[in-house]
């Protein structure tokens, strides 16, 4: 039986993309609405929801006349880039193990790109934190994230500096990390970056430069994630505009 919290339609999509991913519905095939609703005790409407983000998302797909099949390419997909996840997640989603490494985490002035991203004068406070994400002791990514020292409530934040950025931003700063602004952006590596993850100095990664907003939609964190390429592929779907 679904319960009520976190919302209906997310749980029954959840249920549902694990029994696709235990390979449980017979020749791919998932059963009809009424089926779902019934066996869940959710409506059909809740069940139609959670199957159009599931075909949104290229897990399932619509056949006219026939029904609603797995998408077996889709599930290729581990992470999703429109989704805010912890690396984490990400690492196990991918069939790591991970681990996270915290390199620092310092105070310091602002430079001036920092501080146009969030917002705030040069020279203003940030708190930096570097951290490594490894699959046992390979590092996979490497994380970079500023946020101003005038947000952070309060000085006890040594414990959490491996959390999540989002967790972080919740327990030290209250505030609610609402999305990001993302460029992925291929970097030839410096030779300190390249080495804290294992590589050869201009060795060219992918990375994300980012600016965190929050409830409010103001900037919270400027953050940038270098990942190595031959230990980790996000994938995507995309379609024709309007299809």
């Amino acid at each position: 039986m679904i319960t009520r919290n976190p919302s209906l339609t997310d749980q029954v999509k959840t249920h549902i993309k694990e029994r696709i991913v235990n390979d449980e519905f017979d020749d791919g095939r998932i059963p009809p609405e009424a089926d779902l609703a019934t066996d869940l005790g959710v409506s059909r409407t809740t069940v139609r929801d959670a199957l159009t983000r599931l075909e949104q998302e290229g897990a399932i797909y619509r056949r006219q006349g026939s029904g609603t099949f797995v998408n077996e390419p889709g599930l290729q997909i581990q992470s999703r880039l429109e989704d805010i996840w912890s690396y984490e997640q990400v690492l196990e989603d991918h069939g790591y193990q991970p681990s996270v490494r915290v390199i620092s985490a310092v105070e310091g002035p602002a430079c001036e790109e920092t501080a146009e991203a969030l917002g705030i004068e040069p020279g203003d406070a940030v708190l930096t934190i570097e951290k490594l994400f490894l699959e046992d002791e390979t590092p996979v990514m490497m994380t970079v994230n500023r946020i101003p020292i005038g947000i952070v409530s309060d000085a006890e934040y040594e414990a959490d500096e491996a959390t999540p950025v989002y967790e972080f931003l919740e327990n030290h700063c209250d505030r609610t990390l609402g999305y990001y602004l993302s460029e992925i952006i291929p970097v030839a590596l410096d030779a300190a970056t390249a080495e804290r993850l294992g590589v050869e100095p201009g060795t060219v990664a992918i990375s994300f430069d980012e600016i965190g907003y929050d409830q409010n939609n103001e900037p919270v964190v400027k953050a940038t994630s270098y990942f190595r390429d031959d230990l980790l592929r996000f994938r995507l779907i995309r379609r024709r505009s309007g299809a």
